[in-house]
Order: C-alpha cells, then sequence, then structure tokens
C-alpha cells in the first residue's frame, strides 16, 4: 500500500508517519520509484503500537524509540525486553543530595525508607537487583508519605505488593498465550505498558465505588457492623 493507504487505515496523518520513520520507529517503506514507497502490513501493526504506547502508555517518542529498539533486538530476551519497557514507566527522580528527595524527607528518613523496601523484597523472596529503579522509586515515595505526616501508609505495604504480584501474573500469562518471539514480545510490551493504563482505570473507578458507598450511603458502615454481629452480639460502638 502507499503511504496515504496507511494513513487512512491508522488514522496517522502522513507527515507523521514520515516523521516516525525519520526517527527510526518505523522501518522506511519499500522504495518502488525515487519518490515512491510501498508499505505492508507490518508497517500498519507497528504504527498502530507506536501509536498505543504514546496515546495511552503515555510513553515519549523517545523512550518508545529505547522500547522498539528492544523488541527488535532478537538477541535480547523476552525478560529483557520486558525489563525496558517496565524501567520506562517507573518514575526517575534526579541523582544529587538525598537523592533528590523533598526537602522534608532526611537522609535518615530516605535511608530508613531504602531499608524498608530492601526488607519487603526480602520477605517477599523477590528477585530484585540493586540497581532496579523501581527500588529507588518505592523508597522515595515512602520517604515522602513519612515527610508529609502519613507515613503509617505503609503499613498497607503488603496489602499493595499482594496485588502488584496479581497484576504482574495477569500480565505474563496474557503475553504466554502468544507463541513465537515476536508475538510474545510485543504482546509483552503492550501488556506491561498499556496494563499500567489499565490498572489506573480500573482503580479510579473502584474507589469512586467505594468511596460513595463509604461516605455517602454508607453502606460498608452497616455492612462492616453486620460483618461483626452475631448471636449475642452488643450493638456496633457509634
Amino acid at each position: 500500500m502507499r503511504i496515504g493507504e496507511l494513513s487512512r487505515r491508522t488514522g496517522v496523518p502522513v507527515p507523521t508517519i514520515k516523521y516516525y520513520v525519520r526517527e527510526g520507529l518505523l522501518p522506511a517503506g519499500l522504495l518502488t520509484s525515487p519518490n515512491q514507497a510501498t508499505y505492508g502490513e507490518a508497517h500498519e501493526r507497528r504504527l498502530r503500537l507506536i501509536r498505543a504506547l504514546l496515546d495511552v502508555g503515555g510513553l515519549k517518542v523517545a523512550a518508545i524509540g529505547e522500547v522498539l529498539a528492544a523488541v527488535d533486538d532478537p538477541d535480547k530476551s523476552v525478560h529483557k525486553v520486558l525489563g525496558v519497557a517496565t524501567d520506562l514507566l517507573v518514575p526517575r527522580y534526579a541523582e544529587g543530595e538525598q537523592d533528590a528527595a523533598p526537602d522534608d524527607a532526611p537522609d535518615a528518613v530516605l535511608e530508613a525508607a531504602r531499608e524498608r523496601v530492601g526488607e519487603l523484597i526480602e520477605r517477599r523472596g523477590w528477585r530484585i537487583g540493586d540497581d532496579c529503579p523501581g527500588r529507588k522509586a518505592l523508597a522515595v515515595t515512602l520517604a515522602t508519605l513519612e515527610g508529609v505526616g502519613h507515613g503509617e501508609f505503609a503499613e498497607v505495604l503488603d496489602a499493595y505488593a499482594d496485588a502488584a504480584e496479581s497484576l504482574a501474573l495477569a500480565d505474563l500469562d496474557y503475553v504466554a498465550t502468544r507463541k513465537g518471539r515476536d508475538g510474545l514480545v510485543e504482546r509483552a510490551v503492550i501488556g506491561t505498558v498499556l496494563g499500567n493504563a489499565l490498572i489506573s482505570a480500573l482503580r479510579h473507578l473502584t474507589h469512586v465505588d467505594r468511596s460513595a458507598r463509604l461516605y455517602e450511603s454508607g453502606e460498608l458502615h452497616r455492612d462492616a457492623s453486620a460483618a461483626g454481629a452475631g448471636p449475642g452480639a452488643g450493638a456496633a460502638p457509634e
């Protein structure tokens, strides 16, 4: 197909397609003349992947380039490709004093947060390297919570870890249904990057529901009271 047809099929403007080719995100078409090229289904599929990572996944063009380079590297294992994709989704904090933690998270607080993260990883038996960016991001988050007076939020860390493990299993179960490296790797990237958008949307929906039940109708309060009441049980305290 010509570039115009590729544009019509994907909804991506021709100048944008040419930009992706220049940036190395999309392979060039097959030249049929000095000024014309043809594109195939592989181009259409790659273009849709680029737009998904950009529009829904929220990745920048440079980050998408890193992901696609890993996807196209036959020497990279699926684990390594997943690592590239997931690392790009973790918040980055500038290097410097206190690892760029906020002013209200001094060295001692940040160090305590790092220790808590290390204990969590060891307790759960996770195979995580010291240089994993998620370690630093989690430590800075915990230190920040402490700094704004909500350090007790760390008490639900294992509940969050339980949920994260379930989500990771769901992601990788989805990946495993596709055979062949190319399909498996692409599915891994899609599941990882767009999975974050999926989780965020679902979390918002469940927050709205639970908040409405708890703070508007009082349904959760009544349910909790009923669950605690049994034969001979006294009335729940107000």
